[in-house]
């Protein structure tokens, strides 16, 4: 899908491949490989105890909406805090962009889950400020996030190309890998990898470190262990957004598998546990019920008061980012934080 960039502060003529693409390889609404992984990921969830359900799966076109929300409420501390250092720090975290600039290859950013790419502006303009051109290339499951933040970012910067991936994160950087011949930064912000556990977030660092070349580099934020007086409020907001997002799920679910949750027989929960070293989500169901899948021939019951977890959030110290980047194969070269320690921001290249 192609469009005509125009830019407000710039009147130079902008070349047919400068339009943004976004290439689609995987269908999140449409593609049946999709929908039969999410129907097992949900029936072996529910079929266990605890119930479970997959939070990869929250961001479908409301999800999205819901999470863009969410980062603008004032108990979500994260967003803005990462901001922050972006703004303060960006031109150095671009840096090593130029590691590769001898060969006059184009430079390229890479974003996981890159959402509508707010923060991202800061970067891309930190790395038109020291390149006469730049390829951004962000990733995402909502093909309609990275519609609009394409027009957009074409619109504001008109030297930069956009190729959007609508694709998971494996197959999104093999092929992006394979494509982009200058230097690479790739860049995971929002300490979206607290959503994994231990174990997994390692195995998807080690994959990111194994499409990397010795001159590319990893940007990674990372939220960091605090009080709960902090934490909770941020996953179980006052006006309820958070709970909606939570509770989409359930809708989603219904809609794309046949089931019938009844929406209204469930409540977001939010508790930090800090011997386990993050939050979790919940659904908690407020009767007994049955949950019928029309699709499997499955039906759940659940009981009054009766947990379905649906997300971890990881807070991290110096000693677990220490051992992810170890065990993931990584050397940390610089990092970045506010002035309450509350985010860091850090660069890591391969060991």
């Amino acid at each position: 899908m192609s469009a005509k960039p125009c830019s407000a502060t710039s009147s130079s003529t902008v070349s047919r491949s400068q339009w943004p693409r976004i290439v689609r390889l995987v269908e999140p609404q449409e593609n049946k490989t999709h929908l039969a992984a999410f129907a097992r990921t949900v029936q072996s969830g529910l079929s266990c105890q605890p119930k479970s359900l997959p939070w990869a799966f929250f961001y479908d076109e409301e999800g999205s909406r819901l999470f863009e929300a969410i980062c603008e409420l004032p108990e979500y501390y994260l967003t803005r805090t990462e901001d922050g250092i972006l703004r303060r720090h960006a031109d150095e975290m671009v840096a090593g962009l130029a590691a590769g600039g001898d060969t006059g290859l184009e430079p390229t950013i890479i974003e996981l889950g890159s959402g509508s790419a707010v923060k991202t502006q800061r970067l891309l303009a930190a790395g038109l400020r020291q390149h006469d051109r730049l390829h951004y290339v962000p990733i995402d499951v909502s093909p309609s996030a990275l519609e609009d933040s394409a027009q957009r970012l074409t619109r504001r910067f008109a030297e930069l190309k956009v190729t959007g991936y609508v694709a998971d994160y494996r197959r999104g950087l093999e092929r992006i890998m394979a494509r982009a011949k200058g230097p690479r930064l790739i860049v995971f912000l929002g300490s979206s990898l607290g959503n994994y556990e231990m174990d997994a977030a390692v195995e998807l660092l080690t994959m990111i470190g194994q499409t990397m070349r010795p001159d590319d580099r990893l940007l990674l934020g990372t939220d960091m262990a605090k009080e709960r007086s902090l934490l909770e409020p941020a996953y179980d907001d006052s006006r309820g957004v958070t709970a909606a997002f939570n509770l989409n799920l359930l809708r989603r679910i219904n809609r794309e598998l046949g089931a019938d949750f009844a929406i209204e027989a469930f409540e977001h929960r939010a508790v930090y546990h800090p011997d386990r070293g993050r939050v979790e989500m919940h659904l908690l169901s407020t009767r007994d019920q049955i949950v019928h899948f029309a699709a499997a021939g499955m039906t759940v019951r659940l009981a009054e008061g009766e947990m379905i977890h649906t997300e971890n959030s990881h807070k991290y110290t110096p000693e677990t980012l220490s051992y992810l980047r170890s065990r993931a194969g990584f050397v940390e070269e610089a990092a970045w934080t506010d002035e309450r320690g509350w985010f860091r921001l850090q660069h890591w290249r391969l060991s």
